[in-house]
C-alpha cells in the first residue's frame, strides 16, 4: 500500500552521456550490494544500494466476506545507516 503522497523522483547523470560502456558490474556481498559501470574512458558510475524493508500495518474486521479496516498504524520502516530520512 503505498503512500499516494509520495512521488517518484528521477536522477540524471549528465557526466555519463554519450559514454561508451565498457562493463557492468554487480557486487553482492553480506553488507554491501552495488552496481557499477565503468566506461571506455576508465571513468565509472556507481550505484551503492541499501536494502530496506517499509511495513504498513493495520488492523481490520471481516465483514461479509470484505474486509473492513478498523485502525491504520504508522508506517514502519528498517533504519538505513549514515541516512536520516
Amino acid at each position: 500500500m503505498a503512500d499516494p503522497k509520495v512521488t517518484s523522483t528521477r536522477q540524471d547523470f549528465p557526466e555519463a552521456r554519450d559514454k561508451i560502456v565498457e562493463l557492468v558490474e554487480l557486487d553482492v556481498e553480506a553488507d554491501y550490494y552495488a552496481i557499477t559501470m565503468r566506461f571506455q574512458d576508465k571513468t565509472s558510475l556507481t550505484f551503492s544500494i541499501e536494502p530496506c524493508v517499509f511495513t504498513f500495518p493495520r488492523y481490520s474486521r471481516s465483514e461479509d466476506g470484505e474486509e473492513k479496516i478498523v485502525k491504520e498504524y504508522e508506517p514502519i520502516r528498517s533504519t538505513v545507516e549514515g541516512l536520516d530520512i
